[in-house]
């Protein structure tokens, strides 16, 4: 078996650099930071140090088996990104795409049930309590003149005088 190096290494549908250590090729993946990508390496036994493009492919086959199931391999609860889910009640780990579609459902059930993060997300206000007053506006500037705008008019009042 021939061990060349690989410069793009796919796992979960993702494309990732093969220069890039371990730990921080994996924590490119949608749904995995690097908290858990290094309890991942851990427990596939793999050295941290070491580029992706040079793992094995048992090595890939051991690593994407844990990035699917989690709790299989004993990863602690409180990495994972969906802890006591509302639909099955189990400790899951959604990544890529998937995560997205979930977290637009669950969006999309707030605003149904009308609570008020719903009401929030619905309206494109910040949702954890940040303050709105100064921070997140949108659009024009508020209260403040461009200094390009300031000139054209004094050009056109000037002009017509």
């Amino acid at each position: 078996m021939s061990k060349e190096f690989r410069h793009i290494v796919r796992i979960t549908e993702t494309d990732l650099a093969g220069a890039d250590k371990v730990v921080y090729a994996l924590s490119n993946i949608k749904g995995i930071g690097i908290n858990l990508a290094n309890a991942i390496v851990r427990k596939a036994g793999v050295n941290p140090d070491a580029r992706l493009g040079n793992l094995t492919e048992a090595d890939m086959e051991r690593i994407e088996d844990i990035i699917r199931n989690p709790d299989k391999y004993g990863l602690p609860a409180w990495l994972l990104n969906r802890q006591k889910d509302f639909e099955t009640g189990k400790n899951i780990h959604l990544i890529g795409s998937d995560l997205v579609l979930r977290s637009k459902l669950d969006i999309d059930q707030m605003k149904t049930i009308k609570s008020w993060r719903g009401y929030r997300h619905a309206y494109g206000l910040k949702v954890r309590g940040q303050r709105t007053k100064t921070t997140g506006r949108s659009g024009k500037a508020m209260g403040v003149k461009k200094k390009a705008l300031i000139q054209q008019r004094r050009a056109e009042a000037g002009g017509k005088e």
